[in-house]
């Protein structure tokens, strides 16, 4: 039911977007927008924390415990096992929290153990792809990889349309009352090359790119 109703606001906020043509900086709400963030740690400042889902792929790694590390992709169910941890929830937690619990297990077999949780692939959740809606060639939601930028998504969407107002794109980034929107300069980075205008994109960002008013 959730993902039903997010679907609704998704298309809600393409409608929103395609009165973005009268004006390059207003938002969706009507406030002036700001540039996107321009670097990785600003953006991230925004962006709400990681959280594991299903099917995303762990490195789990034990300090002095090379026996205990282990690769692992967490089941539908949730849950993980590694070695000395039965069927641990992972899903819905931060890798720093899963680390924590890890922690707490281990704590009966090993002195002070020190856990380390990456995710190496993410492949769960829908808040933690990027989507692409509007003046896109091929809009879709794309799988978010670590670096990834507004170029990127670009190139894997095939670029704008002939009809696309680029400059008129918008970035929302975060959700509820964290919801941020910036204003992208998608004629700038593609049809002129200034690759100042590429910026950073996070998990769960939504760019919506309205059509050019003739």
């Amino acid at each position: 039911m959730m993902k039903i109703l997010d679907n609704f606001r998704i298309l809600a906020a393409v409608g929103a977007a395609m009165a973005l043509s009268a004006c390059s900086a207003v938002g969706l709400g009507g406030e002036k927008l700001a540039a996107a963030p321009a670097n990785t740690s600003e953006a991230a400042a925004t962006a709400p924390d990681y959280l594991i889902g299903p099917l995303d792929q762990l490195e789990i790694f034990v300090w002095r415990a090379p026996e205990l590390s282990t690769k692992v992709t967490v089941r539908p169910d949730g849950r993980i096992s590694t070695p000395l941890v039965e069927d641990m929830v992972a899903a819905g937690k931060t890798p720093s929290k899963l680390a924590n619990d890890l922690e707490g297990v281990l704590r009966e077999y090993v002195r002070t153990p020190e856990v380390t949780v990456i995710v190496s692939d993410f492949s769960s959740t829908y808040d933690q792809q990027v989507r692409v809606l509007g003046e896109a060639q091929q809009p879709v939601a794309l799988a978010y990889q670590a670096g990834m930028t507004v170029l990127d998504v670009m190139v894997a969407v095939g670029g704008l349309t002939e009809f696309a107002a680029g400059n008129k794109a918008v970035l929302i980034r975060g959700q509820g009352e964290d919801r941020q929107s910036y204003r992208l300069r998608l004629d700038d980075l593609l049809r002129k090359g200034n690759i100042s205008a590429n910026v950073p994109v996070l998990p769960g960002d939504v760019i919506l790119i309205p059509e050019s008013v003739l």
